[in-house]
């Protein structure tokens, strides 16, 4: 079986107690249920939000430049994954197509080499 990656993207200016209601919680609650229930599930977590994070970049003599914020300068960031096992990228895009629903925001799976 192989291993994939749905990517859960947000807006930057995402706000979960604005953009999440009682009926999208629930929605992504039993998608999780039925992840675990089916046995695709490996990994799941959600991020704070873009402006949390702290990117490093390797500078010549084996310095790093750390800096505030994201990396990529986007409109868009990634809010949350799940790492899932699956018999095939049908079966993963079948199990991305119900993180859209149940997320209502933009998904993306791949596969890990």
């Amino acid at each position: 079986m192989t291993q994939y990656l749905v990517t859960v993207h947000h807006p930057n200016d995402y706000d979960p107690a604005v953009a999440e209601d009682e009926a999208m919680s629930r929605d992504i609650y039993e998608l999780n249920e039925e992840m675990k229930a089916a046995g695709v599930r490996v990994f799941v977590g959600g991020l704070y939000p873009a402006s949390s994070a702290v990117s490093m970049r390797a500078q010549p003599g084996g310095e790093v430049l750390t800096s505030e914020g994201p990396y990529l300068k986007t409109k868009e960031c990634v809010g949350g994954l799940w790492v899932l096992e699956a018999a095939d990228l049908d079966e993963a895009l079948e199990w991305g197509r119900k993180a859209a629903v149940a997320c209502r925001v933009p998904i993306e799976v791949r596969p890990f080499r």
